[in-house]
């Protein structure tokens, strides 16, 4: 996944499920010489959605897809004194969609800007579901909340979950999975990821399976795949990605007039693209040579 969809306007997390005990972000953060657990606005990066070309350009364009705190969690308590002026830089940008994703849904309905509304057209609300326990938990908190476009993330996915029952109410649009990564990784068993494929193709919902994790098990076999290439290459190949029912974006611009289909950005792929298993959800190539 390319890192030209990426805003984190923060940066540090503080742990709070079992999902987070093996964090990618605190393992990296250790290679650097860091602690995830320090919490700071990001500096050049906090303005990332209303930073321009040289040309005068937006550097993002109308339509694209840009994952918030990837590095930390957009309802996280430390951050609450950002927030605001995050809110604000997405209410500029209504005609770029902003991917959301937390682990603490009971804190967002407090977090939400005063002219919120029913939601924004062009924010995209995930929940992580790491497990049975937290999809039950986590779930209907999701579904009770204003939002108009609506995600699962199960992701470190440590455990099978049966979310049928929340599928049904035909609120959720897009459910992703994947293993988990570095030290300590744990298991990620190629029937839970089945059993989640069947739940959402029996409610035309999108299924993207994007990476195998470190140990995989397939078949009763334990598979250790460090690589994450290869990992995101064996979830392609695996085949279980499903597209369902298509997503209805209106995006608009700074007058509030929707920006007709033709004129957003369409993502291009490079040849190291055609065997991600991310490729169905992905913002496309950035053409950034590190591949």
């Amino acid at each position: 996944m390319s890192m030209h969809d990426i805003w984190n306007p923060w940066h540090g997390c503080v742990k709070c499920s079992e999902g987070c005990e093996h964090c990618y972000m605190y393992f990296l953060d250790r290679m650097r010489d860091r602690n995830g657990a320090d919490i700071y606005k990001t500096k050049s990066g906090f303005t990332y959605p209303v930073q321009r070309e040289k040309s005068g350009a937006y550097k993002i364009k109308s339509g694209e897809l840009i994952r918030v705190c990837m590095s930390s969690d957009f309802f996280l308590e430390e951050a609450d004194v950002w927030r605001d002026e995050a809110w604000g830089l997405m209410r500029e940008r209504s005609d770029v969609k902003f991917f959301l994703l937390t682990k603490r849904p009971g804190r967002v309905e407090k977090c939400l800007p005063k002219d919120w509304g029913d939601g924004w057209e062009n924010i995209f609300f995930n929940v992580t579901c790491e497990n049975g326990q937290r999809a039950d938990e986590r779930i209907p908190i999701l579904l009770s909340l204003p939002f108009r476009h609506k995600g699962i993330m199960c992701a470190p996915f440590i455990g099978g979950v049966n979310i049928e029952k929340y599928l049904e109410s035909r609120q959720i649009e897009q459910v992703i999975c994947g293993g988990e990564n570095y030290d300590g990784a744990r298991p990620c068993n190629f029937d839970w990821v089945k059993s989640l494929r069947e739940q959402c193709i029996k409610y035309n919902v999108t299924f993207c399976f994007i990476e195998t994790g470190t140990i995989f098990i397939k078949d009763g076999r334990r598979y250790h795949i460090p690589n994450k290439r290869v990992q995101s290459e064996m979830a392609y190949k695996s085949g279980v990605n499903f597209v369902g029912r298509p997503i209805d974006w209106k995006l608009t611009d700074r007058l509030g007039i929707e920006i007709p289909k033709a004129e957003l950005y369409a993502p291009h792929y490079g040849k190291n693209c055609s065997h991600c298993g991310s490729k169905p959800i992905c913002n496309g190539c950035s053409d950034c040579g590190r591949c």
